[in-house]
């Protein structure tokens, strides 16, 4: 145990960085996950073919609103590349693709769920703490 340096009778634990019992491939797993799907377009687009199953890119395009052909392209391969979406492309002319969340992508949306869920239950006290803080700065 360390000291902290601001107070001597406060002991303060520290953790190394990457405790021994850690997986380092997991912990670079989890970190690069991480920020792929904390991007906004990445959740966007996982919750909607979460809601909607198979999606055509077009359809996938208007329902996520906003993005850019270029974004939408760059996301949905990124999340075909980590086996979160399968994207299947239909031999007809003109041609078409569709996107689905793999399983390993519908227990990803599953896991955001969490954070609507809590965002629900604390919406009034994240709304209060937000007025008191700005009320403080002002």
């Amino acid at each position: 145990m360390q000291r902290a340096a601001a107070d001597p009778e406060i002991e303060v634990k520290r953790r190394d960085p990457i405790p021994e019992d850690v997986d380092p491939a997991i912990e670079a797993l989890v970190e690069e996950i991480i920020c792929k799907v904390a991007d906004k377009w990445t959740m966007l687009i996982i919750e909607a073919l979460h809601e909607h199953g198979t999606l055509r890119y077009t359809q996938l395009r208007k329902i996520v609103g906003g993005i850019s052909q270029k974004m939408l392209t760059q996301t949905v391969r990124r999340l075909e590349e980590d086996g979160l979406v399968l994207r299947t492309v239909h031999p007809v002319i003109p041609p078409h693709v569709d996107y689905t969340l793999t399983p390993m992508g519908d227990s990803l949306s599953k896991a955001f769920c969490g954070v609507w869920i809590w965002a629900e239950k604390h919406y009034d006290e994240v709304q209060a703490a937000r007025s008191a803080f700005a009320a403080r700065e002002r």
